[in-house]
């Protein structure tokens, strides 16, 4: 059997992984955040205090999104994805416990929260760009919209939680052990990261031998484009990031809500993500990259000024989180595909462009929580839209990389 023929009879069961890899990474924040204000109350924080607790998930991811594009490069996303997911779920355990202790072993366990999360975020993007290539087809949006899918069910079980008083110490055990007994199994079918695969460790059902190592994915730290394209990433990812930790409270905050009210506006701008991620690649296919991304932009920056200016009604703001979650949506698997249109250096690239939007994703918020002690959560959020408003400025930079320079970088291999 060639090597081509085995890569194309494990498609099928590599996608499958690569989905039930972004639905399980999705649970396990949104069910943090959907406990959110339980935690605070427990812990009796302000929302500066909340701020600097969720800068401790940042902190740790810091620590991954450095290491991540050469961890991912030598042991390849399959081992990677497989060692972040157990420690992931040790990690949501021990918030499981700590909260009930006090705020040093949450901090401590958001750190490893954060840094098995931007790990096994950006191996999982190598993954599903590298299963795009094979497939021929976009594909990328769809693996996001996997993870929006297990944001929103994580978000909708956390609501029915919080509506039947399930204590936060088992609802976070059981997500916990969930995580990290499935995930393991799962990406077991993960396809090699690489276009050019040493025969001999495909028909051994492994990855290929490591390529260049540090200083090839170090490089592409220094590429113009790359950087581009992650600064983009970066503001569509602070948006996102904002509005999975913040419209909650928000709307118990800012509008009066329930819990329940706002844990279910927050599953609300789950739900929009993921119907523009799941329906987005016929958008990409027929408008392209660039104009798809700006009228997203616009449609999120209006979300955001209608959430935060509405009068005190509370459908006016939902309709405000819709809008925010639909333009918020394909930012980053736009940014993921972008980074890998040269297959030869998609890898490292798309390491890079991942850890760009992964530190904003988790350090944007508590810059929210800072803002939001001097002039109110809901105010602060201003910031997603002035961010969003910038980042339109540098969209061209997703732009497809013409055919002849991947022919090029593919005569080059």
């Amino acid at each position: 059997m060639t090597v081509a023929t085995d890569l194309q009879q494990r498609l099928p069961a590599a996608t499958r992984a690569t989905y039930i890899a972004f639905i399980a990474c999705g649970i396990p924040i949104a069910s943090w955040a959907s406990r959110l204000p339980q935690i605070r109350d427990r812990l009796h924080l302000t929302s500066a205090d909340l701020g600097l607790v969720l800068l401790s998930i940042a902190a740790g991811s810091i620590a991954a999104l450095l290491l991540a594009g050469v961890i991912v490069g030598r042991f390849h996303s399959r081992p990677t994805v497989t060692v972040m997911a157990v420690l992931h779920g040790i990690a949501v355990v021990g918030l499981a416990f700590g909260y009930l202790v006090g705020v040093v072993p949450v901090v401590a366990a958001l750190c490893l929260f954060g840094f098995s999360a931007g790990a096994w975020d950006v191996a999982m993007n190598v993954q599903g760009a590298a299963v795009e290539r094979k497939l021929g087809r976009a594909i990328m949006p769809r693996f996001h919209a996997g993870f929006s899918i297990g944001t929103v069910a994580g978000a909708l079980v956390g609501a029915a939680m919080v509506a039947l008083h399930v204590p936060v110490t088992v609802h976070l055990l059981v997500v916990g052990v969930g995580v990290a007994v499935v995930v393991p199994f799962a990406v077991r079918s993960y396809i090699p990261d690489t276009d050019a695969p040493d025969a001999d460790a495909l028909t051994a059902g492994g990855d290929p031998p490591a390529p260049a190592g540090a200083a090839s994915a170090l490089r592409r730290w220094l590429e113009p484009r790359t950087l581009l394209v992650g600064l983009v990433v970066l503001a569509f990812a602070f948006a996102e990031g904002a509005g999975i930790d913040w419209i909650n409270l928000s709307l118990i905050d800012g509008y009066g809500q329930t819990a329940v009210v706002g844990t279910l506006g927050f599953a609300a701008f789950l739900t929009a993500m993921t119907a523009v991620r799941w329906f987005g690649t016929g958008l990409l296919d027929r408008y392209g990259r660039v104009l798809v991304l700006r009228g997203l932009a616009a449609v999120a920056i209006a979300g955001i000024l209608l959430f935060v200016f509405s009068p005190p009604y509370t459908p006016l703001a939902f309709v405000g989180v819709l809008l925010w979650g639909a333009g918020a949506s394909l930012g980053f698997p736009v940014g993921m595909s972008a980074a890998a249109d040269d297959p030869k250096a998609a890898a490292s690239r798309v390491s890079v462009v991942a850890s760009i939007g992964y530190c904003a994703f988790l350090g944007g918020p508590p810059l929210i929580g800072f803002l939001g002690e001097h002039v109110t959560v809901l105010r602060a959020l201003l910031v997603v839209a002035v961010l969003l408003a910038l980042a339109t400025l540098l969209i061209n930079a997703v732009r497809p990389i013409a055919p002849v320079e991947k022919d090029e970088s593919a005569a080059g291999e």
